[in-house]
């Protein structure tokens, strides 16, 4: 690859420190509660997950002073280890939002060393979602550049680009100058790392939260002056060379001009986006031709190799490792109708019904796809033969309808753990939470 000429990475951090709240109109605010609330939600949820317990033992044996709260525990740590744990915790389920452009999981990077360092430097609502906005547009911005040629190669792009979505939207909210910037950019970018090889694992949960905190250290050091490369990503061994993207400047055009947060993909199925395609396609055609389980004699799932390569766990043993297979979320899907957590405990993972329409699964990569797209064929015990097809990035739903969607999952997640009247106040201070004045009367309301 050609080294880059541009000054990629300084245009960025240009975006980033002369941006002004009032620059971002105010859909894009509305969607960014959205994302809020359903990053609560899947936080909340996810904060009992086994990983979770041991990070937080990890963080008792380092200590520290109590700066930010760990969400659904009560108690407070370090802004470090806050972002840290609730990233991981948001990320567990993985049930968490998807972005196409940032070639992952963008909310889980972003709000977790956000909320921890609002709450610690008493930040404003405003604030806090001015710089989710800021720094999920770096993380689209360089995911876009990047291309899918990055996350073919191996890496966990949720974890590498995360490292500099963070980043930017922290040096935002700390209010760094350019220069400043550029550093925390370089820092955050000598960091990135994160390889697909460990997915079905406590690691992949771990990246989120690992990039949420290495976005804070990054933004905390290039305010005390600690300097890095000042073309980290276009330079000669930065990030676009060295972690295989192909550096695409065009994605630079739209930074300040268009916003990312309209086509966030939230999750409705508690398992790896990849399966949701094949799973919306074949409940479609089960609905549409009224077909029983029962009459399937065959099922073929043609996806993507990226899809295959993340959610390509055919004979999953544990609720954890269902999450990343095709055939058994199908086949949940088609069985019981029911895609939320209840689906992936290893009780119903070694259910002879799934396992027995499991085995009449087949999945296979159709050259022609790229990213998350899924075609389903149904052959019938009368020789019928059924087809569909879904692209779940591609049928993102309107604002009103996500909100309605959102709100629901949200209730659903939190309720059992926060009661129903602390669930639904909490849902009204979120809607609302561009008027807070300080965040930490939020999270006082959540741990309250």
């Amino acid at each position: 690859m050609q080294e880059k000429t541009s000054q990629f990475t300084r245009t960025i951090a240009g975006f980033v420190a002369s941006t002004e709240s009032a620059d971002i109109p105010q859909v894009a605010f509305e969607h960014a509660k959205v994302a809020f609330m359903d990053w609560l939600a899947v936080t909340i949820s996810g904060k009992d997950d086994p990983l979770v317990e041991k990070l937080i033992h990890y963080a008792e044996l380092m200590g520290g002073n109590d700066q930010a709260t760990i969400l659904g525990h009560g108690n407070k740590k370090t802004v470090s280890q806050a972002a840290l744990i609730n990233g991981s915790a948001s990320h567990a389920l993985d049930y968490d939002d998807t972005l196409r452009t940032f070639l992952g999981h963008p909310s889980v990077t972003l709000f977790p060393g956000l909320l921890a360092l609002a709450e610690w430097l008493e930040k404003s609502g405003a604030d806090l979602l001015s710089a989710y906005l800021i720094g999920l547009k770096v993380g689209a911005t360089v995911g876009a550049a990047a291309g899918l040629e990055h996350y073919k190669a191996g890496w966990h792009a949720t974890s590498t680009i995360g490292y500099l979505a963070s980043a930017g939207g922290c040096a935002r909210l700390l209010g760094l100058d350019e220069q400043q910037t550029v550093n925390c950019l370089g820092i955050a970018g000598t960091q990135a790392c994160g390889l697909k090889r460990v997915f079905g694992s406590m690691c992949k949960p771990f990246h989120a939260g690992r990039c949420s905190q290495g976005g804070v250290m990054a933004a905390l050091l290039a305010r005390e002056g600690f300097t890095s490369a000042e073309d980290i990503l276009e330079g000669a061994d930065g990030f676009f060379h060295v972690l295989k993207g192909s550096g695409n400047e065009k994605a630079l055009a739209g930074l300040g001009r268009s916003w990312e947060a309209e086509n966030l993909a939230q999750k409705y199925h508690a398992s790896c986006h990849a399966t949701h395609s094949p799973i919306e396609a074949a409940l479609e055609i089960m609905r549409k031709e009224g077909i029983q389980p029962g009459r399937i004699k065959s099922l073929d799932i043609y996806c993507s190799q990226v899809s295959l390569g993340v959610a390509g766990k055919l004979k999953p043993n544990t609720g954890l490792e269902a999450k990343f297979s095709i055939p058994y979320c199908v086949s949940n899907a088609i069985l019981r109708g029911t895609t939320g957590m209840q689906a992936f405990t290893d009780e119903k993972v070694s259910d002879p019904a799934i396992r027995e329409l499991m085995n009449r699964i087949t999945v296979s990569v159709d050259e022609s796809m790229e990213a998350l797209e899924a075609k389903v064929t149904v052959h019938t015990d009368n020789g019928k033969v059924y087809s569909g097809s879904s692209d779940i990035l591609q049928q993102i739903p309107d604002l009103d309808t996500k909100k309605a969607k959102i709100k629901d999952k949200y209730t659903d997640l939190c309720g059992p753990v926060l009661g129903d009247a602390k669930t639904k106040d909490l849902a009204e201070a979120i809607m609302s939470l561009e008027d807070l004045v300080n965040v930490r009367e939020l999270t006082e309301q959540i741990t309250g």
